[in-house]
């Protein structure tokens, strides 16, 4: 019996770390682009 209840809050729990981990990647890849753009801006 316990384990029906809890299933769907394991699921969502994990659902909500997963997208907040997709955000941070999406992030630092933002920030990655923008300092190779500084570089480019400064060799240049």
């Amino acid at each position: 019996m316990k384990l029906s209840r809890l299933a769907p809050v394991a699921i969502l729990t994990v659902a909500l770390f997963a997208s907040a981990c997709a955000n941070t990647v999406r992030g630092v890849g933002k920030d990655v682009k923008q300092t190779g753009q500084a570089v480019e801006d400064t060799i240049e």
